[in-house]
């Protein structure tokens, strides 16, 4: 049994914790998970409770229905057409800090992705530490076929993972590619039959979460600052965190299995 679980059925988004794993499902399920204004400040305040618990290592970030998330909601583009400046503004308010939470949480972040996966889905699917999908995933980048820039971390997630080139091609020139190019490319971990995403997900996420808190923590951190930070100041932190990875109850079991 979950010990928090929030699952609301007209919640956009929910939380669950169970043991050291949590996941935050996105549910708007008619919509395919098209992310509005409610959606942004829910995800916003999962997240805060999800850096907050000191129990979980491991967060899920996935779609209810038949996709992980189609962008953003066309509606609000629509409806507000003749001043989007002000709703654009207060769903990216939104959005951007739940993105910066997910980066500096000493938690590993796991998005599962299935179905469409599109617009402000796609650069949210790259903002995770890692990414699993199921084979049968469409990727569409969808940002310049509708005439606007990318958002949602795209620009900084795809660049990362692809390269300033690559991602200004795929962002341009690229309307759709399949779940075997994503794993080519490096946006996809793992890919899994559709019908096994579920539990090969939670599976992934199990084995992540048996590792040491510190050595998620420490090897996250490491990873997403060594292109911003000098070489000398990157090295003096690899050296500052195998430090305190050894200085663990878990590294110094480790050290007494090798010497026994």
């Amino acid at each position: 049994m979950s010990e928090i679980d929030t699952q609301n059925p007209g919640d956009p988004a929910y939380l669950q914790i169970e043991g050291a794993i949590a996941t935050i499902t996105l549910n708007r399920p008619e919509s395919y998970n098209a992310i509005n204004i409610e959606m942004a400040r829910q995800l916003e305040a999962l997240a805060l409770s999800v850096e907050a618990s000191e129990g979980v290592h491991v967060l899920i970030i996935r779609g209810a229905g038949k996709a992980f998330c189609a962008g953003g909601d066309t509606k609000l583009f629509i409806d507000n057409r003749d001043d989007l400046a002000p709703p654009i503004e207060e769903l990216l308010k939104h959005l951007n800090r739940f993105l910066l939470i997910l980066r500096r949480m000493p938690k590993i972040v796991l998005t599962s992705v299935h179905g469409a996966v599109a617009g402000a889905g796609l650069s949210l699917s790259s903002m995770g530490d890692l990414c699993v999908a199921a084979a049968t995933t469409r990727f569409h980048p969808a940002y310049a076929q509708i005439g606007v820039s990318p958002d949602a971390g795209g620009t900084i997630g795809m660049v990362r993972l692809l390269g300033p080139r690559r991602a200004l091609q795929m962002f341009l020139s690229e309307t759709a590619f399949d779940c075997e190019q994503a794993e080519r490319m490096g946006l996809v971990t793992k890919a899994f039959p559709e019908e096994e995403l579920e539990n090969r997900t939670q599976e992934y996420a199990e084995s992540l979460a048996e590792l040491s808190p510190a050595v998620l923590e420490e090897t996250k951190k490491l990873i997403w600052q060594s292109t911003e930070k000098p070489l000398a100041d990157q090295l003096e932190s690899e050296m500052c965190s195998i430090i305190r990875c050894m200085e663990t109850e878990q590294f110094k079991k480790k050290l007494e299995q090798l010497s026994g």
